[in-house]
């Protein structure tokens, strides 16, 4: 293979709206089709039957990932349409010897995914003789949230298998690149074609950074920079839509509108309307951290006001949750300074020094540590334990890849309901 293939994955549920992406992939450079697994689970063979009628001159790929069954699963995709049909490579010999001896007598080929093997060097030799066509060095994508790399799989296989190498896994156009440089003969994008906008735009992207492979620096990352970089990029209600509908805080509002503020908590208690460890807490503080109050269930006092505010900026905090009330809104909003509180209320209390600062505390009704992440923006607050930071900013990420997609359908005249298929998918009792 000279030139790369470009296969795009149409990772989706819906058959209609996958054909719609389809086209446009093609139009924009994609060689190869792939019913991604969803798309399979979810329409059957229908979904291959439909795109080989579909895209007559393109190889359509049936990503069916066969544990069991080889050869009756491979019949199956190659007499809906497929030329190449997926399986396991930590299937049994047995399945993969199977397949191989299916493939040969419908006259298609067969791709060995490496997703979750432990040696995938010597599984690749061993599956390489067993006849399979291509190897597909491939991080899935709950792997890739806690920053596991196809790249670096990639690397481990170059030069040791004689049979072409796909690879697979968060893929982009700067990234494809790298791919192709270290190897790959097939460069397998899903969601950063099928998720954008624009897709045909987006497979240009790939294609042009495919053919004009070159070899970059890599560029290290810290975790906080990279969870930072991200949260910062995504909405709180993609954090939560991320963590599965949790970590919201309940009853909290932005006082200046259209702010956000993205850091690591630091956490204070205090008694109500006491407002000296929350102003001590900005001493505590570092750049970009987020300081978040419980004033003991009080909105008849607040522990803040316009001049704490003016310390915290001045210091560099990215903002203020307070679980309790606030004063001096209308200097904070001319400041435009991140603030969310329950409520705004013109009295002060005293600076007694009760209470503490960066222990484990309860605001409008989620726990946050010290350390925790915390995203708030006019929709509200979002708590993401510190543990998970790094998995639920990549979650959120693809939840707003998946947002700018659906809402282009929209735009261009669907419904929502429409988009989504809500009544194929109601839940069923």
């Amino acid at each position: 293979m000279a030139t790369p293939v470009l296969q795009v994955a149409l990772d989706l549920l819906e058959l209609d709206r996958a054909v719609e992406i389809a086209d446009e992939a093609v139009r924009g450079g994609a060689d190869w089709i792939e019913a991604g697994t969803p798309l399979i689970k979810s329409e059957g063979m229908r979904a291959v039957r439909t795109l080989r009628e579909r895209f007559p001159g393109r190889e359509i790929v049936a990503d069916m990932k066969i544990a069991d069954t080889g050869a009756v699963e491979v019949e199956m995709a190659a007499k809906s349409g497929a030329g190449i049909v997926c399986i396991l490579a930590d299937a049994d010999d047995t399945v993969v010897a199977e397949a191989v001896r299916s493939a040969r007598k419908y006259g298609v080929r067969i791709m060995a995914d490496l997703i979750n093997i432990d040696d995938p060097v010597a599984r690749s030799r061993e599956v390489a003789a067993l006849g399979v066509d291509y190897i597909n060095a491939h991080v899935g994508i709950d792997q890739q949230m806690i920053g596991r790399s196809s790249l670096d799989l990639l690397r481990r296989l170059a030069g040791e298998v004689d049979i072409p190498i796909a690879v697979a896994g968060g893929l982009d156009a700067t990234t494809a690149s790298g791919a192709v440089a270290a190897g790959a003969s097939i460069v397998i994008v899903g969601g950063n074609i099928i998720k954008a906008a624009d897709v045909t735009a987006a497979a240009q992207r790939v294609r042009a950074a495919i053919d004009r492979p070159d070899i970059r620096p890599r560029e290290e990352e810290s975790p906080d920079v990279a969870i930072r970089r991200l949260l910062e990029a995504v909405s709180a209600p993609n954090v939560t839509d991320a963590m599965h509908r949790k970590g919201a805080m309940a009853g909290v509002v932005s006082l200046c509108g259209r702010v956000k503020a993205v850091g690591r908590a630091v956490t204070v208690r205090t008694v109500a309307g006491d407002w000296a460890k929350p102003v001590e807490a900005i001493d505590v503080a570092g750049p970009g951290d987020v300081l978040v109050i419980s004033n003991d269930g009080g909105t008849h006092i607040a522990p803040w006001g316009e001049l704490a505010t003016h310390s915290a900026k001045n210091r560099g905090v990215s903002g203020v949750v307070i679980d309790g009330a606030v004063r001096d809104v209308d200097d904070i909003r001319e400041m435009a300074f991140p603030v969310f509180a329950r409520a705004t209320v013109p009295n002060a209390g005293e600076p007694k020094g009760l209470g503490e600062i960066n222990a484990e505390i309860a605001c409008c009704g989620q726990e946050v540590r010290p350390g925790d992440w915390i995203v708030a923006d006019e929709s509200g607050v979002v708590v993401v334990p510190r543990e998970r930071a790094y998995e639920v900013a990549r979650r959120a990420m693809e939840v707003k890849k998946t947002e700018e997609r659906i809402r282009e359908e929209i735009r261009r005249g669907k419904t929502l309901s429409e988009v989504s298929e809500l009544l194929k998918w109601e839940k069923r009792h």
